[in-house]
């Protein structure tokens, strides 16, 4: 069974930073696309950052050049560094994998973390 462990979530000020952490379990990381998602208060989830095995990376518009993620296949982790933070990247963020380094792809495994609260507020 796949489990993914969020954590890193906080309240920061507009423009501020957070690194975000995801450890999964009960997959074979190192082989799976990882992307990050985030749900937004009244919104649907959406991918906002994917990672190949090999570390090529893709994001949504809206993240583009201000969030970074990366992992780390020895331990698991994937992680995304989010800098600018404006309001409207209030979330609940969560990982899993992904079908492909495409943002129209899907989620790979059914189960999900509980997430991490991200608010940007002053």
């Amino acid at each position: 069974q796949e489990q993914f462990v969020e954590s890193g979530g906080d309240l920061v000020q507009p423009g501020g930073s957070l690194r975000l952490s995801c450890t999964a379990s009960g997959i074979i990381f190192g082989n799976s696309y990882m992307a990050w998602y985030r749900q937004a208060p009244g919104k649907q989830r959406e991918v906002i950052a994917i990672i190949s095995s090999g570390g090529i990376t893709n994001y949504v518009d809206s993240v583009n050049g201000r969030f970074t993620v990366s992992r780390d296949n020895s331990k698991n982790t994937v992680y995304l560094q989010m800098n600018s933070l404006k309001p409207d990247d209030t979330a609940v963020y969560y990982c899993n994998g992904h079908s492909s380094i495409l943002t129209n792809g899907a989620p790979l495994f059914r189960s999900w973390g509980q997430g991490t609260q991200v608010t940007v507020s002053s």
